[in-house]
């Protein structure tokens, strides 16, 4: 017998700047440690204002961890310590395993056609094990991202996972995620299974969607964590309704958190920092 996976907590996202001065919204992040394990932050970086996104994120380090941004529109310019460079645009994804030690910067630019930009980024936690691991970046284009409609009136963008035969493009990552954009056509329902004893959220970024053992719709910019279970049910209101669905494999570790880089014991954090204050940070 399926299991509906319960409602635990709603959490609106709250503005927050970052970087060199960027307006974003935060769904979560460190005060929320450990209850989304083994995620640790989620940004909502979407706007129309060129001032609240252009001085972007200028270099910086990461360790530890691993960043997924998942573009809507706008583009972002990557480059990083390992001689990546590259452009993301609509659709577009990049997965970054900072490991042992990156550094990087990513700067926002405004669409071709209008000013609007946006998108997620999302952080991802290492285990002890893969904390110190050879660093990685894999670039994704919109193409090679497959669709699917899993029922009717519902389209899912399979980033990572899989969801019958579509496979995400984003594989070999530690934590074992399904990261999903879900769109629902308005009025339409759509049972999602999951994986038991993995960490599940929502988070919707338009219209509003009623969740199956809820109470009452979740519109944009609330994110919706769930309990145990064997799957989710989202409704879509009276427009349509979009959200990432997100799920993953949690570590269980300690978490030690300094800025832009994640360990498991503050000795470990006040050796990073150390060694970027060095010139030794990238091995």
């Amino acid at each position: 017998m399926t299991r509906e996976r319960p409602i635990e907590q709603v959490l609106a996202s709250l503005p927050t700047l970052e970087g060199a001065g960027v307006h974003l919204r935060r769904a979560f992040g460190p005060r929320e440690v450990p209850m989304l394990d083994p995620f640790l932050l989620l940004d909502d970086f979407r706007s129309d204002d060129p001032s609240h996104y252009l001085r972007g994120f200028p270099w910086h380090p990461h360790r530890g961890i691993e960043t997924v941004t998942y573009m809507l529109e706008g583009r972002v310019e990557h480059g990083d310590s390992m001689g990546n460079t590259g452009t993301i645009g609509a659709g577009d994804m990049q997965w970054m395993t900072a490991g042992g030690g990156i550094i990087h910067q990513e700067m926002p630019k405004a669409g071709a056609r209008d000013k609007r930009m946006g998108g997620f980024q999302l952080w991802v936690n290492l285990p002890a094990r893969a904390k110190m691991m050879e660093p990685r970046y894999r670039e994704v284009r919109s193409v090679d991202v497959p669709e699917v409609e899993p029922a009717p009136g519902v389209r899912v963008r399979v980033i990572a996972g899989r969801l019958g035969d579509a496979v995400g493009p984003a594989r070999d990552v530690i934590a074992e995620p399904e990261y999903l954009d879900v769109a629902i056509e308005a009025g339409r329902t759509y049972e999602h299974p999951l994986a038991r004893g993995h960490t599940a959220f929502a988070y919707v970024f338009e219209g509003s969607g009623k969740f199956k053992g809820g109470r009452g719709a979740h519109g944009n910019g609330t994110l919706v964590l769930f309990g145990d279970g064997d799957a989710v049910t989202a409704t879509a209101g009276k427009a349509p309704t979009r959200m990432l669905l997100v799920s993953g494999r949690p570590i269980g570790e300690p978490v030690a958190w300094g800025g832009p880089i994640v360990m498991n014991t503050d000795e470990e954090l006040e050796e990073a920092f150390r060694e970027y204050r060095e010139g030794t940070f990238v091995r």
